[in-house]
């Protein structure tokens, strides 16, 4: 099902794929290089509502609209935070975890309360750019005070699962799951000790794991 999202800055898409009797709705933004097909996103869409979670695939504007250059972040989340009723509106009672991979982890970190997440899933979390780990985003990582999950990449070159764990200052609310062999489109080597069909089953059932434990608190 694809759902129109008008907001201020133009039309978002959301793609929802349900699940039959849903615990708690996850809800992905996408990064900045790519759209809601990203293998990690197409995989948690694919798998977990048999697992009992709603996935709903969120497109950004700027991608609805063709454009080939990511919005600015003040714009990415003035659309996420106004798409928030939609994605409110079919959770009903249901918890909603807001997340997203790369640039979409960001938004949903940096918005997390204004949306009233239950919880934050980051999917490669871009701790700094390539080659500039002194223009560091840890700050925007440690905003979320709801529980926050992270599958990063050891091979990640914004930064690896190690250095972000190292950088969560030992929050208690962030758990940081390491991606063997991954870089930061998940993608790995033919000597990593997981394949694509291994990525994925890892991320979803980490992901899976992580909003039963929400939809239990949220009873």
């Amino acid at each position: 099902m694809e759902i129109t999202a008008p907001t201020s800055i133009g039309p978002g898409r959301l793609v929802v794929a349900p699940a039959d009797e849903p615990t708690a709705l996850l809800w992905l933004g996408h990064g900045a290089g790519g759209g809601i097909g990203a293998a990690d996103l197409a995989a948690l869409a694919s798998g977990l509502p048999a697992l009992g979670v709603t996935v709903v695939r969120y497109e950004q504007p700027w991608r609805v609209a063709g454009k080939r250059v990511a919005s600015r972040p003040e714009q990415l989340d003035i659309a996420w935070r106004e798409t928030a009723p939609v994605v409110r509106d079919l959770a009903g009672d249901l918890p909603v975890i807001a997340g997203g991979r790369s640039a979409g982890a960001r938004v949903a970190c940096r918005t997390a309360a204004d949306t009233g997440a239950a919880g934050v899933v980051c999917l490669a979390f871009p701790l700094h750019p390539p080659g500039r780990p002194e223009k560091s985003r840890r700050e925007e990582l440690l905003t979320p005070v709801v529980p926050v999950l992270v599958l990063q990449g050891d091979r990640d070159t914004f930064g690896g699962a190690e250095l972000v764990a190292a950088e969560a200052d030992g929050r208690a609310n962030i758990r940081v799951v390491p991606v063997p062999g991954a870089d930061h489109g998940m993608r790995t080597l033919k000597t990593s000790p997981l394949d694509a069909h291994g990525v994925a089953r890892l991320v979803v059932g980490t992901v899976a794991g992580f909003a039963r434990e929400l939809a239990a608190a949220s009873r």
